[in-house]
C-alpha cells in the first residue's frame, strides 16, 4: 500500500535508505523538489496532512503527532538556530515519523533484547540519525560543558580497560542525544558513541522513542517508577531486570565499558510551586547493584557524578505517566553536562548510603554551578 508519508519524504532535499534488523515497510529514494523558501506553517500542513492519510498511523496518535511536528518545526528554525532552514527540519521530521511509523508500530515493531547494540550501517546510521535530529535544537554557543578534568581523567582510565560509570540526573527524553554533541564538543566523539545507557521500558516501547533507542547501546531494564504499574506482570519484569544485571556484569568483565544510569529512575520534573528544577533523589538501591556488579567484575571501576541540563530542550509532562505516548514539547535553548569527581567506591554495605549520599550531592552542587553558568 503507497503511504502518503512516503510520497512527502519523495519530496524533501535529504532522503535515507531505511535498512535494520527488521525490514522497513519503505525505500525511500533521493528527489529535491520542495521549494526552499516553504513556510513553517506550510510544513506542518504538509507534514501533518501525510500523517493523516496514512492508514498505518492510528488515528488517536494524530493529536500528539501533530503538537510533535509542530514543535520541532517551530524550534528548529528560531531566527537564533545555526542551521534555520525549514525544507531540512521537515525532513529530518518526517524520516522520524517514517521510522516511527515502521519500526514502533504494527507487526514489524523492533523488538529490543535485554542487552543492545546502536544500529549503525553505511546505509542508514541511527546513531547519527539521533544527534542530527536534536542538534538544530541545541545552542552551542550558550552550551556548557564542566568538570573536563575529571571527564578526561575518566576516558583514560577507559583507555586503560577500567570501567567507568556515569551517575547522572536525567531531564529529558534528549539526554543521550545532549551526552553525545557535548562529549563530541570538547573532542570525545567516538568515547561518546560507545557510552551503553541504562534505559527503562518507556524509550524501548514508545512508537517515537523507539527509531532513535535503536540508534544507542542499551540496557533495557523496568525502573523502580513503573515496575508497579501493571501488577500482573512484576515477576516478568523483575525477571528481565536479572536478566539484565547479568548481561551487564559480562559487559563489566571485560573492561574498558562506560555505562550512564539515572539512579532517580526516571527525569527530573518541574515544582509547579516554585518554578525550578531540581534534581530527582538517587535511589540508593540502585546504586548498591552497580556497586555489587563492578567488584564481582573484578575489574577496576569508577563512578562519576554526572550533572545534566536538558530540560528545557525537551520538557517532560509534570507528572510521572505510567503509558507511553505522552506529549512531546521541543524547545530551542542551551544544555549542559558536569562530571564531577569520582565517587570512591569504598567500603561494604555500611557504607551504602554514604555512598549514595555523596554522589547525589555532587551531583546536585555541579547541577546548581551548570545552570548559573548557562542562565545566569
Amino acid at each position: 500500500m503507497f503511504s502518503p508519508l512516503l510520497f512527502l519524504l519523495l519530496l524533501l532535499p535529504t532522503a535515507f535508505t531505511f535498512t535494520s534488523m527488521t525490514k522497513p515497510r519503505y525505500t525511500v529514494a533521493v528527489r529535491s523538489s520542495m521549494k526552499a523558501d516553504v513556510t513553517v506553517e506550510e510544513g506542518v500542513k504538509m507534514v501533518v496532512g501525510g500523517i493523516a492519510k496514512d492508514d498505518s498511523i492510528p488515528k488517536e496518535m494524530l493529536p500528539g503527532l501533530e503538537h510533535f511536528v509542530t514543535e520541532y518545526l517551530t524550534a528548529t528554525t528560531t531566527p537564533s538556530s545555526s542551521t534555520r532552514s525549514v525544507p531540512s527540519a521537515i525532513s529530518r521530521i518526517s524520516t522520524c515519523l517514517q521510522l516511527g511509523a515502521t519500526h514502533g508500530i504494527g507487526p514489524q515493531k523492533f523488538k529490543f533484547k535485554t542487552s543492545h547494540t546502536a544500529l549503525r550501517t553505511p546505509e542508514f546510521d541511527y546513531y547519527e540519525f539521533g544527534n542530527e535530529f536534536f542538534r538544530p535544537v541545541v545552542d552551542e554557543e550558550r552550551s556548557v560543558v564542566g568538570g573536563r578534568e575529571n571527564l578526561k581523567e575518566a576516558m583514560e582510565r577507559v583507555k586503560m580497560g577500567e570501567n567507568v560509570v556515569f551517575l547522572a540526573n536525567h531531564q529529558s527524553e534528549a539526554d543521550p542525544q545532549v551526552v553525545s554533541l557535548m562529549l563530541e564538543s570538547v573532542g570525545y566523539p567516538t568515547e561518546a558513541s560507545q557510552i551503553t545507557f541504562l534505559a527503562g521500558h518507556k524509550v524501548t516501547t514508545d512508537p517515537l522513542a523507539i527509531p532513535f533507542s535503536m540508534g544507542r547501546n542499551l540496557l533495557c531494564i523496568h525502573s523502580k517508577k513503573h515496575i508497579d504499574s501493571e501488577p500482573e506482570l512484576k515477576d516478568v519484569k523483575q525477571k528481565q531486570n536479572l536478566k539484565t544485571m547479568s548481561s551487564m556484569l559480562e559487559m563489566l568483565k571485560t573492561g574498558g565499558q562506560i555505562l550512564w544510569v539515572a539512579p532517580s529512575g526516571g527525569r527530573d520534573r518541574r515544582d509547579p510551586g516554585t518554578g525550578e528544577i531540581p534534581i530527582s533523589p538517587f535511589d540508593s538501591k540502585t546504586i548498591d547493584m552497580f556497586r555489587l556488579m563492578a567488584r564481582k567484575s573484578k575489574k577496576d571501576c569508577h563512578f562519576y557524578p554526572f550533572s545534566m541540563s536538558s530540560y528545557e530542550v525537551c520538557p517532560p509532562p509534570d507528572g510521572v505517566e505510567s503509558g507511553v505516548g505522552e506529549r512531546r514539547n521541543v524547545r530551542y535553548g542551551p544544555v549542559g553536562v558536569w562530571v564531577g569527581e569520582e565517587t570512591k567506591n569504598e567500603g561494604g554495605l555500611e557504607a551504602r548510603h554514604k555512598f549514595c549520599e555523596n554522589a547525589e550531592e555532587e551531583c546536585d552542587k555541579n547541577y546548581q554551578i551548570l545552570r548559573k553558568e548557562i542562565y545566569g
